[in-house]
């Protein structure tokens, strides 16, 4: 009779480890995207699904029959070994067999022997949902979706999305979330490579033909100097006129001049560019001083994370502005600050 129970003492002893060696499957799919994946069809992940709702009840079964386990061990145990060593027996095995049941050659044959009778478990637990929720011992799992606490957080995600994005949207979105943290300065083109003209240049067709040279499409029309910008000449403008008649850059330019300052966030120029419906501001710093300029090109650029070929992309490595002493500078009638 001792032998028996011997005997049942370790059986139980295995099945005990056992149990509690296997695990249901786990998807890494987030709750949205398996129910995204369900709609379109996808029985896999409609499977997935099934079994995550269900996931709780799963555990309380596999632990109400772990309990069940180790008081037939101790019942056994006594018969086996008598109450004091029986129950030694007992306590050292409640004790170790939940480190046994994580080695991995137990874990492989516990997943091996209860994978088959899984879809039989899910049954049970959606035919009987009343007697699940009275046996349920694991508290809820939390089925929410994983939140991102910081910025930095869903840029990592964004760049190990490896085959879900290409590398251009990736790009794209972390130089989106990094967009209202850049300035002006960081992409605007330095007044040192500025192509200016003096408002009374005579616009000739050799005049013409040197503007067109530059590639650019946009000239800010200065007073004197760079400081003292007056107007904006749209090249374009200028096909039309009367090769026999001859203007100044004065005559011809746009007066209406909007300025930026250096230190503002490129969130706030987009906005300006598309509130005024201008291409071009004249950066200025904090003495008015013309410190470059830039273009809406220049803003979606950094947004976008690629490169837009505008009119300044010949300078854009030349960033150094001069500090000059404080000056009235940039005030001309019509002026507009952005």
């Amino acid at each position: 009779m001792q032998t028996l129970a011997g005997i049942g003492f370790m059986i139980i002893g295995a099945i005990l480890t056992i149990v509690a060696s296997f695990e249901p499957r786990r998807t890494h799919l987030s709750l949205y995207e398996l129910e995204r994946r369900k709609r379109e069809g996808n029985t896999p992940a409609a499977d997935e699904l099934r079994r995550r709702v269900l996931i709780d009840d799963i555990l309380s079964l596999r632990h109400i029959l772990e309990v069940l386990l180790l008081v037939l061990l101790t019942v056994t145990g006594v018969a086996a070994f008598g109450s004091l060593f029986g129950v030694l027996a007992s306590v050292v095995a409640a004790l170790y067999y939940g480190r046994i049941a994580q080695m991995d050659g137990v874990r492989s044959l516990a997943q091996k022997i209860y994978d088959p009778y899984e879809e039989t478990v899910l049954r049970f637990i959606e035919r009987y949902p009343v007697i699940c929720r009275m046996l349920r011992s694991m508290p809820p799992s939390d089925r929410e979706d994983a939140k991102l606490h910081s910025r930095e957080e869903l840029e990592h995600l964004v760049k190990q999305s490896h085959g879900v994005l290409r590398e251009e949207e990736k790009k794209m979105i972390i130089n989106g979330l990094h967009f209202d943290q850049k300035t002006v300065a960081e992409v605007m083109t330095p007044r040192g490579v500025i192509e200016s003209i003096d408002k009374s240049a005579v616009i000739g067709p050799l005049v013409l033909s040197e503007l067109h040279k530059t590639g650019h499409t946009r000239f800010p029309i200065i007073d004197g100097d760079i400081d003292h910008v007056v107007g904006i000449l749209h090249i374009r403008g200028l096909l039309a006129l009367d090769d026999k008649e001859t203007h100044t850059a004065g005559e011809l330019m746009d007066k209406k001049v909007y300025y930026i300052n250096q230190d503002q966030g490129l969130h706030h120029a987009l906005a300006a560019f598309l509130r005024t419906h201008h291409h071009l501001f004249i950066v200025v710093n904090e003495y008015r001083e013309t410190a470059g300029v830039v273009s809406i090109e220049d803003v979606m650029e950094a947004l976008l994370g690629r490169r837009i070929m505008d009119e300044y992309d010949a300078h854009d490595d030349l960033r150094v502005v001069a500090k000059r002493n404080a000056k009235h500078n940039n005030r001309p009638p019509g002026h507009e600050d952005v």
